[in-house]
């Protein structure tokens, strides 16, 4: 047997807080070690957070990170284990993003990441150079380039992040280099459905090369990317270990590397594809250049075999799984919850968080989600119920057009989940704005029934930003992504916040987390609300699916233009099928308005908040979709 214990470590960064960073990192490296840990991995860009941007630009920013990464090997030299590390260097006039190995209070090599994503929310190309097949240099006395390293228990490769998602990855020449573990040092951003892929990726990665795969990610958020944490050590194709996702911290397995060595020998497929690959490859597998580190590991006399825990080779280990369902919503709201908290708490400019309850939908949500990521924040606290009421408030403001049952589910909220709420009636603002309106207008103008919506709209956003200006508060905006891809929003008015919880989720998926939300709470505001259609209630018997179409009909619509990209009169041939019962003429009519509305609301959504990202369908100009604002529909 050839015993390793490996440790994944999981830390919630903040972007440029390189010495907080890493002060969180040792000490999970410290207790990952007293743990018996032989191999430490530790996420992407660890020490000076994810996404740096343009920040990397400043070059004091970069001197910083290698600084601190110094101060990491120093304070890890006496620990006997070996740690794989994410930073940015600078290599001449480039820059790079890099994984580290530290053993022995010495930094032994960077390795640079090859695959630089400019897709979705990533833009790393922008600031970054990639490394290359044998690229091999001396960085300030540091190896640097396409390495493998031979430690006393075994050949370790490293990589970083986006390299695995690729077959084409370095993985595969550094595996047939000689590398029996490789370590993916990763910050890849939550989106719904990813975690099940990271597996299947993961899982054929280590089958294909016929090693052992280890994945550490970070957890936390920045800005609007959400990063779900957890890790994943997975062996010749088995996976061995999966680390919990959403918090900080460290777990460990054991794998016998031998298992490694053997299969390879036994698996003839590999042997050949090895041989296939040096002879047309001589040249790229030659120069993977070795890095000998002499400085021995601690002792692993101690480790014990990774048997089955169930004691059984044959059988399958017992389980409790969950549904799709739940998976699916717990999630998601996880996600949502996890990125609200780390920006109330990482931007440092609020004491408070603020939702401005409408009694519908979608900012009953909003509301749900603040009191989740505060309830996790103080579940060890014996006062949590003071300090969650504390931090969160929730506010009604409404006019003649609001219901009284939107006013009952407002308030059931509010007492259900222990939070201050206010009302604050609009109605007379209404009339002086509305009156002054009158007063702009030239003869023969006149205030149109939009207008009196949006002015009812902007005055509660108004009152929301004297609160927040007041109490340092977070203001929440509630707005979903189907009402926000064609405009049903006003601009100052429910599009204004400081950042957009559901922007990136779509007006079916709010509907159906509160079905579940009921189902697991039976919540009185849950049930209250879901009894009336929904409407923003800015007039006499509004309701949004009436003014606007199904919302499983404007979802569709959304995802096959927006996301598969296709023309109108293709939308409407899709619909036909999806929506046989409907009829085609109104599936039709539904489609040519989306397209209309949606073009015309681009100028409106390029406008939001700082959006939370959740799907691989991002409706966010900097980060997602990237639309002229102006633009003529010719080609349509």
């Amino acid at each position: 047997m050839r015993l390793v214990r490996i440790a994944i470590v999981n830390v919630n960064t903040t972007v440029g807080a390189v010495r907080s960073n890493v002060d969180r990192a040792l000490e999970f490296t410290h207790s990952a070690a007293d743990e018996g840990a032989t191999l430490i991995a530790l996420p992407e860009q660890l020490i000076g957070g994810y996404m740096q941007e343009d920040l990397v630009q400043w070059r004091a920013f970069v001197d910083a990170q290698r600084r601190e990464l110094d101060r990491f090997a120093y304070e890890t030299r006496s620990l006997g284990a070996t740690s794989v590390l994410g930073l940015t260097v600078a290599r001449g006039s480039h820059l790079y993003s890099v994984a580290a190995l530290v053993h022995g209070g010495k930094v032994h090599g960077l390795v640079p990441k090859e695959k630089l994503p400019t897709y979705g929310v990533f833009y790393e190309n922008r600031t970054l150079a990639r490394g290359a097949p044998g690229l091999c240099d001396d960085l300030n006395g540091v190896p640097f380039g396409d390495l493998v390293f031979d430690m006393d228990f075994g050949t370790v490769g490293i990589e970083v992040c986006e390299d695995i998602w690729s077959p084409d990855g370095p993985m595969r020449r550094r595996c047939y280099a000689g590398a029996e573990i490789m370590v993916n040092v990763s910050a890849s951003p939550f989106r719904l459905g990813v975690e099940a892929t990271r597996r299947e990726i993961i899982s054929t990665r280590s089958s294909d090369n016929q090693c052992t795969v280890v994945y550490a990610a970070l957890v936390g958020a920045n800005d609007g990317l959400i990063y779900d944490g957890g890790g994943y050590v997975a062996q010749n194709g088995r996976m061995l270990h999966v680390a919990p996702r959403y918090r900080e911290g460290f777990t460990c397995v054991t794998v016998d590397l031998n298992r490694t060595r053997r299969l390879r020998a036994e698996n003839t497929t590999w042997r050949m594809d090895q041989e296939t690959f040096e002879e047309a490859n001589a040249a790229r597998v030659r120069h993977v250049h070795h890095v000998k580190v002499d400085v021995p590991t601690r002792g692993r006399e101690a480790l014990r075999y990774p048997g089955p825990p169930h004691k059984s080779f044959f059988l399958p280990e017992p389980s409790e799984p969950r549904s799709a369902r739940t998976d699916f919503c717990e999630d998601l709201l996880d996600a949502l919850a996890l990125g609200i908290g780390d920006y109330f708490e990482k931007t440092r400019a609020f004491k408070t968080i603020g939702v401005a309850l409408s009694g519908g939908r979608d900012s009953l949500l909003c509301l749900m989600l603040a009191h989740r990521y505060l309830a996790r924040r103080f579940r060890d606290d014996p006062q949590a119920e003071k300090r969650i009421a504390e931090i969160l408030r929730a506010f009604f403001m409404p006019t003649r057009y609001s219901s009284a049952e939107t006013r009952a589910a407002a308030e059931a909220a509010a007492k259900e989940l222990g939070v201050p709420l206010v009302i604050s009636n609009i109605d007379d603002a209404f009339e002086h704005e509305l009156a002054a309106a009158k007063g702009m207008l030239q003869p023969g103008e006149s205030v149109t029934q939009l207008t009196k919506q949006n002015i009812q709209a902007r005055l509660r956003a108004e009152r929301m930003w004297s609160w927040s200006n007041s109490a340092a508060g977070l203001f929440l905006q509630t707005s979903n992504m189907s009402e926000k891809a064609v405009g049903y929003t006003t601009i100052g008015g429910d599009m204004e916040g400081a950042l957009s919880v559901i922007a990136n989720v779509p007006k079916t998926v709010v509907n159906y987390l509160l079905d579940y939300l009921f189902e697991t709470t039976k919540s009185e505001a849950i049930r209250l609300t879901l009894m009336k259609p929904a409407s923003a209630e800015l007039a006499d018997d509004m309701e949004d699916e009436r003014d606007l179409m199904p919302f499983p009909v404007l979802d569709a619509c959304f995802a096959l233009y927006a996301g598969e990209k296709m023309s109108i009169p293709e939308v409407v041939i899709a619909l036909r099928s999806i929506f046989p019962d409907e009829n085609p003429t109104q599936l039709e009519t539904w489609a040519t308005k989306f397209g209309r509305l949606f073009t015309q609301s681009i100028y409106k959504w390029v406008q939001t908040p700082l959006s939370l990202h959740v799907g691989n369908l991002d409706l966010e100009r900097e980060r997602a979709l990237q639309l002229p604002v102006v633009q003529s529909t010719e080609w349509t």
